[in-house]
Formats: structure tokens, sequence, C-alpha cells
């Protein structure tokens, strides 16, 4: 790698000397192969110190590995390849620290239906400048003179694109020629500036370029919109885009604290298909959220085997504490860690998952909290999904349910929330298909409430109905507060968030709620009080037992919603009512539509308790990997 100057003075060749030298020696002596030393197994699919998953690429045509290499894969400079591919002379990568290693082979011979990528690639510490203005259009001298000013301070030009309109020039430097960019347009257009004819020079900063490579591009329909789709998909915005007609080499200029992202979204899409990486954050671990913990751990094996899901807990909370881990939460002691970890506020939460910025993300939201709703428009921003039982965010006002939802759509996030109303029944996602369909919603009754179906049908007059409501609670069909399922507002709620997802601009308050319970119940200061004052008006609900029985009847407490009317109650429905052999915590949804008016479509089935809640969540999850 030494050599000397026009001077005599012994000087090196500079980066890559060695290898060029041996290049050159190589062409020369027409070797058979070159083989160059290191201290890698070969060229990478990416960056691995950023994508842990980058693989090695076995084989690679002359003209990727200098795609690659120009665009800063080390492992090998572009001066090394020219005399080799000269005289088609095959060069092989090779680890000197793991010297069986098969290393890369870069020739000629490359198997034109091999992978369409060879690799992704980046340049750090770019800045995108942008030349516009109304006198630009139509200029032909306009783009000669930046170039031409640019050669003069010796200005490295990276990327260019613009736009068939002429009315913007986009070009990428380096991040150390900023500087000296501006003061060269400055002086060069500096008549034009004045007159108002070109803006001023727009430099936009912290940007790095992500480059797709490969020779198998060429030809290949929808490389470039998978990428683009991958991206979106991702939040990432891109800045710029510039592909040559060689089809070789996609490039796109992004926000630099999105790189680690975007590659690793872009390798996994492209380099391992067969996998696909989902970073959980999870709050609230009570009975629901731990149920979720318990399902997943014993489940996370089999969804990589059979799905190619990688689904992993980063980020893990409770009221207390909070966690992270990026390569995944072990979850055979979360509990322990759990205890061990920092604070836990809401804000902080979201501003490390944000900062974390990993692909394929989604939120959880086991509390039944109103805090933690008010912080999903910001997630969604983010473009992280965002899976919930909690039911504040969905029946709160009309304008904010669709705010949120709007705002899903936008930033190409998503917002589920199956557990709403029936637990792991498909209620929400069997609406959605109907009126997705073309068909349309003209009434629905149902028994929402598996908690007070529960206590109903165990209720019999002879155990006191306060202690049929705490087993109830103690087995987890209720609220943490019983009074929110007794008093109807649970029920309530879910029938609000069924009629907006059948298409109704409604809101709390079109609903009738009728109560069954003395309204002293409701005003106790506390859930024991409650209890004493349920015991005190055991009468009362004996008598409407005591009434319904005498006929043949059974109390069920019903929504109902028709002609744009909408009320909550607790009935007595007679043998031959479909509610009536409504067992234990079941629901059960009629949906009563254009095409299904004679006989409803039946949802059924359990529709309360902490495994039912969290195989919805789970479900909603995978919803949101297959997307």
């Amino acid at each position: 790698f030494q050599g000397v100057d026009a001077t005599g003075n012994t000087t090196t060749l500079g980066r890559g000397g060695s290898d060029f030298s041996a290049a050159l020696f190589a062409r020369g002596l027409m070797a058979n192969e070159l083989e160059i030393w290191t201290d890698v197994d070969g060229m990478m699919t990416a960056d691995p110190r950023i994508v842990k998953s980058a693989k090695v690429i076995n084989k690679i045509s002359y003209e990727d590995a200098m795609e690659l290499s120009h665009f800063g894969a080390k492992v090998i400079y572009p001066p090394t390849i020219q005399p080799a591919l000269q005289k088609g002379i095959p060069i092989r990568i090779k680890n000197t620290f793991n010297p069986e290693a098969p290393g890369t082979q870069i020739t000629n011979d490359i198997d034109k239906n091999g992978n369409t990528v060879q690799g992704l690639t980046s340049i750090t510490s770019v800045v995108l400048v942008n030349l516009k203005g109304p006198g630009m259009v139509g200029v032909p001298s306009m783009s000669q003179r930046l170039f031409k000013s640019f050669s003069e301070k010796n200005i490295n030009i990276i990327l260019i694109t613009q736009a068939s309109s002429e009315h913007t020039i986009s070009i990428v430097i380096s991040e150390q020629d900023a500087n000296a960019a501006a003061a060269s347009v400055r002086k060069e257009f500096k008549r034009e500036i004045e007159q108002g004819r070109i803006d001023p020079l727009e430099i936009e900063k912290n940007l790095v370029i992500v480059a797709l490579v490969g020779s198998n591009m060429q030809h290949q329909v929808g490389v470039s919109g998978k990428m683009f789709s991958t991206l979106g998909a991702n939040g990432v915005n891109i800045k710029a885009i510039a592909q040559g007609s060689s089809e070789r080499n996609i490039s796109t200029v992004i926000n630099a604290r999105d790189l680690k992202k975007a590659l690793n979204a872009l390798h996994e899409d492209f380099f391992l298909s067969e996998r696909k990486r989902v970073n959980l954050y999870i709050a609230g671990v009570g009975n629901v959220g731990g149920e979720f913990l318990n399902q997943l751990k014993a489940q996370a094996p089999v969804l990589l085997a059979s799905e190619h899901l990688d689904i992993r807990v980063t980020g893990l909370a409770n009221s207390k504490k909070m966690i992270f881990d990026e390569e995944g939460i072990n979850l055979r002691n979360w509990r322990k860690k759990l205890d061990t970890g920092k604070p836990m506020k809401m804000a902080s939460f979201i501003k490390e998952m944000k900062h974390l910025n990993l692909r394929n993300s989604l939120f959880i939201d086991n509390t039944a909290t109103e805090e933690v709703p008010g912080y999903y428009e910001e997630i969604l921003r983010s473009s992280i999904s965002v899976v919930t039982p909690n039911k504040v965010a969905a029946a709160s006002s009309y304008d904010n349910y669709k705010k949120i939802k709007q705002t899903a759509l936008r930033y190409r996030s998503q917002f589920l929330f199956e557990t709403n109303v029936g637990a792991g029944l498909p209620v929400i996602s069997t609406l959605n298909d109907l009126v997705k369909s073309g068909d349309s919603v003209s009434a629905i009754e149902a028994v929402l409430s598996g908690s007070l179906n529960f206590i109903f049908n165990n209720y019999d007059g002879n155990k006191p109905f306060a202690e049929v409501v705490k087993q109830a609670q103690e087995e987890g069909y209720t609220e943490p507060d019983p009074r929110i399922d007794l008093s109807g507002l649970d029920v309530k709620r879910k029938l609000l968030i069924l009629m907006r997802e059948a298409g109704q601009v409604a809101e709390m308050a079109d609903i009738e709620g009728k109560q069954f319970l003395s309204e002293k119940a409701f005003k106790a200061k506390s859930v024991d009080e409650f209890y004493e004052v349920l015991d005190s008006d055991e009468s009362d609900i004996q008598a409407l037992y005591n009434k319904a029985n005498d006929k043949g009847n059974r109390l069920k407490f019903v929504a109902r919603y028709k002609n744009g009317k909408a009320s909550t109650e607790l009935i007595e429905v007679s043998p031959d009512h479909p509610f009536y052999n409504l067992e234990g915590k079941d629901n059960i949804v009629l949906y009563y539509t254009r095409r299904y008016s004679e006989q409803p479509l039946i949802v059924k089935g359990a529709g309360a308790g902490a495994a039912v809640t969290a195989s919805g969540i789970f479900a909603d999850v995978i919803r949101v990997a297959h997307s």
C-alpha cells in the first residue's frame, strides 16, 4: 500500500491501496482469482451494526459490488474492482479470522433468477440542497450553472433529482460541504435571487440516503413500489428519490432518525420475507394484560414456526414501573424485571417508544383509565398501531372517535378495539365486514355484558345478589368497580361503539339507559359501601326475579338499536326468545340488515373474562402483524 509521489517522497496509496495494488498485479498476471483478506466474512446484505439479521452475500456482480462500495460498504473499494472487471477476474472476499468461511465471490457469472435485491446500503451525514423558483422553468443554463458553481468549490454531488416541471432541482451533498454550497449559489445566482426569480437556497440537514442495489431489479415490476410501501407503512417520510436507467440502484433520502428503522424494515421485506418482526409496547399488566403475556409466551414459538411472525414485547409498564428492551423482554421473568424498572409516567413511556423508533411497532392499552387514550393520536401519528380493550376512546365524543380513526388512516397505522364490545367474540369485525361489503344495519339487539349475564344466570333468589356480584368480580367478569357494569354504563358504551361502527353519528346521550338498582347504590363513596347498599336493596332485586320467574321468564340486560333510537334496560325474556338460553357469561348480538332482514346474523359466545379478552387482543395483534 506504499508508493512514491511525483517528487520522490514515500507515501501511502490511500484508502484501500493494498487491495488496489493486488488488483493491478492480478490483471497484469491474468490471475485466476483475486483474494481480498479482511476482518469480515464477506460483503453483507446490510450493515450488520444496524441490521442484526444481515447475511453474507455468496455471489455478486462487479457492477453491484461497485454500487454497494460507492455507497459506503467498506469491505472493498471501487478502484479495486475495476482492474479485475476489465479482465473478468473473479474477486473473493475472505475473513482472516475465519478462513473456513466461503466468503463473497464477485464475478460476472450471476444467476439472473436469484435475489432481486443484492444489498441495502446507506450514506450518512448528507444534506439536501433545493434550488427552486419560477425563473428556472424553461431556462436551459440553470442546471449547468449550478453544477459549475459546485465544481469550482470541489463539492461532490452524491444524488440529483429534478421534477419535470423544472421548478426545482434537488441535490444531495456531504454535510461538510453545506456552507460552501450556499455561498457558491448566492454568488452564481445573485441577480436572479435579488430579482425574486430564484429563491434563496434551501438546505435540509440531518438526512441520510438509503439505497436498494441489485442487477436483477432491471425490468422487475414492483420493486420500487414495495420499497416505498414498506417505508410508508413504518412512517418513514421520503424527501427525494433517484433511480438510474440501469435500474441497479434505487436511492431515497430520509431523515437520519429513521435510518435504523428503514434499513431493518427493508431488509426484512427483501431478504427475510419468511419472517416479520413485530414490536409490542404494553401498558397494563393486570388480569387481562397478564393473561395476554401468558398466551404470548406460549404461542410465540408457534407463530414463529407457522406464521413466520417474530412477536416481541419491547416495552412493558404497570401503574408504577416501566421497562424497555430492544431485543425483547424475557416473558419468563417479566414480573421480576418490571419491579426493577424506571418510574412509570405515560408521557415518558410514549417518548421512549418514539425514541426507539422500531419497525412494525404496536401499542397495547390494557388499562381502563382515561389518561392513556389521550395519547392515542400522538401514538398513531408516529405510525404505531393501537390495540385496546379500553372503551374510553371509541366511546368518547363522536368528534374525538372520528379524529382518532382518521389519524390512523392518514398515518397508515391501525386502531383496533375488537375487545371493546365482545371480549374475544368477532362482534366488531363481523359488523365491519357487513358494512364494507355494502350491507346496511337496520337494527341491533344484544346482550353485551358477560358480567351481567353471569350475575343474572347465577342469581336465583336464594343466594344474596351482593354475593353473586362479588363472585363475578372475583372471577374477573366485572370491571374493577362493578358499578360500571351494574349501572349499564358499560353496555351503553358498547352499544354506542356498535352504532358508530354501523355508520351512525351518535353520542352517549342518544342512548336511553334504564337502571334497575337504586340511585343510592351508585352514589356510594366506595365499592365496599356499594355492596352494603346492595344488601339493603335485596328485597327489590328479589321481587324483580320472582316476577319474571313466576311467568317462566328470565332476566336479561338488553341493548337495542332500531330506527335511530337506542336503549339499554333489564327486561324479561320468554322461553322462545333467542336470549332465554344464554348461559354463563355469554354475550349475543343480533344484526338485522338489508341482507339479513328476516333472520338476523347472530354472533354468540363468551363475552367476559381475562382469557377470552386476552385472546381477542391477540387476534387484533395478528391482524396488524399481517397487514
